[in-house]
């Protein structure tokens, strides 16, 4: 049977009913042009009706009787007066239409005395660079008129401008920086500091559209952020800078807030962050935000040199493995860092070569935060050590592939103090606080397209993720709770959002849950040399090892997982633990393979080890 063909409205229906629903718009236009008196009329009527039910209501009781009779009485004069009823009416059509006018202000048609005057000195301030004795009709010239020069303007209610599109001859050099930088700084002083302004430039059209930008949201406290694993929120920013918006609780009321987010992992582009600013700016409440996003489903090692126990909260924490405040527990935790590193490059090796996935131990992500690793470094020389930062090049090389993210935190005049594997690998890159131009185009890459300010709150700045664009960033209020100064609602906004307890602050560990506990594995050693102390791993686990007297190691060890079940004591070869030979112990004393690690001053782990005898005794 042959199929018969659709009608042709339902062929070309799309373009029918966009004509007809054009057609119908038009006329209804247009009979709102021709009914407008009659509209009006209805309206005033409607609102007399109003008035006069309402002043029935009014009156009371008593006096109703009253008015029906004078009502009636002007009802009668007028129908026996003549011409009275056409008289009424034309009186009640006259009332109706005026109370039935639209009583809306009408806005003026231009800018008053005050704003033609702010307009015409930002005209004059433009002349010298954007005209050319060359030029046969100048759109800018002293004395000229400025309508032709801003075809859109808008004025907040203090009479300073909000918006203002700028159009430029077509021979200014727009595709310069320096020449952009000029006009933007003109325009900054004469439209008005202290405000934030956002600059676009639209090369083909020579037009400058300048706009003030909303203070960003300071009052958004840390949460419980909806993202993707693998997903940190640094912060806030614009509406129109990113195609995103995070639900987020303020109180009892829910809004959209548009996020930064920085993706890390094995796939990221920018596996690792650099923040820098001023002292007060922000950048530990930062770190503290990141720490709180990434204990969800890693594990954290964070290393203050600032040393004024900003991060004392995180401090035994499950999945906390270390928080050091000295010099000689962050050489230990970076150089293990290193190692663990080391560690699972191996492990991600052999699992591709045998075709089978990693072990949840290497997938499991391992942050490395270091505040001021500057501070460190002024006491690693003056103490004849070695520079902490230098033990981060292997986290910072390689840590994408072993699923490792650094994440450095120093001051902004401390950037050349910064090691080049810490300023080449850090393309994630966060500026907080007062800066100039200068330093923010040094230290992200580009100007941004707002000017910066002198005066902004704490957490407030830019960030640039690789080679995007420039975003304002505010970060979300994520205090010390253990800070006098913290208001209560910050306080226990923070606390919780923290994991509970696993190992008290004090090394005591009978507050510990039974499958929490750390174990105890004994390694027999030959010939070890007395005084010998290590750091290994066991998957993400920390080891601390101590030698007896009679050559037996004792290792104290943490599982990574809170699961997971203790390991019973048990004699191993020393080839089978991972250990790290010290300076005092011969080169030959380190076994050979693939998990060997090199070794460390006993010095520089006593913070981190438990005396040989004590462990010992606990063994027994």
């Amino acid at each position: 049977m042959a199929r018969r063909p659709l009608p042709r409205i339902l062929r070309n229906g799309g373009a029918q009913l966009a004509r007809s629903r054009e057609l119908a718009r038009t006329a209804a236009d247009s009979a709102t042009d021709v009914l407008q008196p009659l509209i009006t009329i209805a309206r005033g009527l409607r609102r007399l009706a109003s008035a006069a039910r309402r002043r029935w209501t009014e009156t009371p009781k008593d006096r109703r009787g009253a008015l029906l009779f004078l009502v009636a009485s002007v009802v009668l004069v007028v129908a026996l007066a003549p011409y009275g009823p056409l008289l009424a009416v034309i009186t009640l059509t006259a009332a109706a239409a005026w109370q039935g006018r639209d009583r809306a202000p009408r806005e003026p048609d231009g800018p008053d005395e005050a704003q033609a005057q702010r307009l015409k000195s930002l005209y004059e301030a433009l002349v010298p660079y954007f005209s050319i004795a060359e030029d046969p009709d100048p759109l800018y010239v002293h004395g000229g008129t400025w309508e032709k020069a801003f075809p859109a303007y808008e004025f907040d209610d203090a009479g300073r401008v909000t918006e203002l599109v700028v159009r430029y001859p077509a021979y200014f050099t727009d595709g310069e920086a320096r020449s952009r930088a000029r006009i933007e700084h003109l325009l900054t002083a004469k439209a008005g500091r202290g405000r934030e302004y956002h600059y676009t430039w639209d090369e083909e059209a020579n037009h400058l559209t300048v706009a003030v930008l909303p203070p960003l949201p300071t009052d958004i406290t840390a949460q419980r952020f909806v993202t993707a694993p693998g997903e940190t929120v640094l912060g806030f920013t614009d509406p129109t800078r990113v195609q995103r918006t995070l639900p987020l609780t303020h109180g009892e009321e829910q809004r959209d807030v548009p996020p930064v987010v920085w993706r890390t992992g094995i796939r990221s582009t920018e596996p690792h962050l650099l923040v820098l600013g001023q002292p007060g700016s922000g950048t530990s409440t930062l770190l503290r935000s990141i720490a709180l996003q990434a204990l969800g489903d890693g594990d954290l090692v964070i290393v203050d040199g600032g040393g004024t126990g900003e991060y004392a909260c995180l401090t035994g924490r499950d999945g906390v493995l270390a928080v050091e405040c000295g010099l000689a527990g962050a050489l230990a935790s970076l150089e293990w860092a290193a190692h663990e590193t080391e560690r699972r490059l191996i492990a991600v090796n052999r699992a591709r070569q045998e075709g089978r996935p990693p072990s949840d131990d290497i997938r499991r992500p391992l942050w490395v935060l270091v505040d001021r690793p500057s501070a460190f470094t002024h006491l690693a020389a003056a103490d004849g050590r070695r520079d902490p930062q230098s033990l981060l090049q292997v986290p910072l090389r390689h840590g994408r592939a072993a699923n490792v993210t650094v994440v450095v935190a120093d001051q902004l005049d401390a950037l050349d103090g910064l090691c080049d594997a810490v300023r080449q690998h850090t393309r994630a890159r966060v500026v907080l606080g007062p800066a100039t131009a200068g330093e923010l185009t040094t230290v992200l890459g580009i100007a941004p397209h707002t000017t910066p300010v002198d005066q902004v709150p704490p957490g407030r700045g830019y960030a640039r993720l690789g080679t995007g664009p420039v975003h304002r960033l505010q970060v979300p209020a994520t205090p010390d709770p253990y800070d006098d100064a913290t208001s209560d609602a910050h306080r226990q906004a923070v606390l919780d959002l923290l994991p509970p307890r696993t190992t008290p602050a004090d090394g005591e560990q009978a507050a510990v849950p039974a499958k929490a506990r750390p174990h105890t594995i004994l390694i027999k050693t030959e010939g070890a040399p007395a005084g010998t102390r290590t750091v290994a791993t066991e998957g993400t686990a920390r080891l601390g090892t101590g030698t007896a007297p009679d050559g037996t190691k004792a290792v104290k060890a943490i599982p990574a997982e809170t699961g997971s079940t203790p390991v019973e004591p048990e004699p191993v070869t020393a080839a089978a633990a991972p250990k790290r030979a010290t300076a005092e112990a011969p080169a030959e004393a380190a076994p050979a393979g693939p998990d060997a690690v090199d070794p460390v001053p006993a010095e520089a782990l006593a913070a981190e080890t438990v005396p040989a005898e004590a462990v010992a005794a606990e063994t027994t």
